[in-house]
């Protein structure tokens, strides 16, 4: 298999604002992250597709996304809050289980909002030791994560219900993805590895999520392919063997059929826009 070059991710923070300005391709195509990912709105709505389930956010909905967990996102107005990448090396203890809280208590909205003021300020203030004291100050949220995961599952709270058959299958699958989307292995490999079979594997995805087991390997590696045409100056052929295409015309077709326009040209027009814009 060929391996997409990548640099471990680091913690960072994110205004929602900029998260919801991408590019709709970039914020609808169902993708698992490699580390975890807390959101919190202070504003605006939308919908966000949660490990297969599809639900709405409003203001004081805090999200958690461990690393994995496929989803995808449609901001309805504008969205203002805070998006909290763990990174990949992050040592907190954080819940397995997808979590969408709907927070009516002022005080809770505090808490969340300290502490990702004071993450904030360290990452800013360029002061020695800042990203040690900046995990120092996350391990707090992180603790408040583990305790509503605690209290929930006490309660056997309905706000976060236990996956079906359906969605626990997508998820697996989600994470196989996401190890070998660069990889040329096929649908019938993915469900061969997941122990079932391609009908089956493609009922599971359209059930949880809409779209098929190929729709979502489709999706993702286009998704990566974009970002690397973006981010980077690797060559149009590289990008289609890093991505298991078999051949750099298989994968300039399958680019054009897709997104409207040939990798080179995709680059070519993005690139200028970015330079306009600036």
């Amino acid at each position: 298999m060929n391996r997409i070059p990548e640099t471990r991710a680091r913690l960072r923070l994110l205004p929602l604002s900029k998260l919801a300005a991408a590019p709709k391709w970039q914020l609808e195509t169902m993708r698992a992250l490699s580390e975890p990912l807390f959101l919190w709105v202070t504003q605006g709505q939308g919908r966000i597709n949660l490990g297969g389930s599809t639900r709405g956010f409003h203001p004081h909905n805090a999200i958690f996304i461990p690393a994995g967990t496929l989803h995808g996102f449609q901001a309805l107005t504008r969205v203002q809050g805070t998006a909290v990448y763990f990174g990949q090396d992050h040592k907190f203890d954080l819940p397995e289980d997808p979590m969408h809280l709907r927070l009516r208590d002022a005080a809770q909205h505090a808490e969340i909002s300290q502490v990702i003021d004071a993450v904030h300020r360290e990452l800013d203030g360029n002061r020695p030791k800042a990203l040690q004291a900046a995990c120092h100050q996350l391990g707090l949220l992180a603790i408040w994560l583990d305790r509503q995961h605690h209290e929930q599952a006490q309660e056997g709270s309905r706000s976060n219900p236990q996956l079906n058959a359906n969605e626990r299958l997508m998820t697996r699958y989600a994470t196989l993805l996401e190890r070998e989307f660069g990889s040329s292995l096929n649908v019938t490999d993915y469900a061969t590895a997941l122990g079932v079979t391609p009908t089956h594997l493609t009922r599971a995805c359209r059930a949880s999520c809409g779209r098929t087991a190929l729709t979502l390997l489709q999706e993702r590696r286009l998704f990566e392919a974009r970002k690397l045409l973006l981010d980077t100056d690797i060559p149009v052929q590289q990008i289609a063997r890093n991505l298991g295409f078999s051949t750099p015309g298989y994968f300039s077709r399958a680019f054009a059929q897709h997104i409207g326009q040939p990798p080179s040209q995709f680059r070519r027009a993005r690139r200028k826009t970015q330079m306009h814009s600036h």
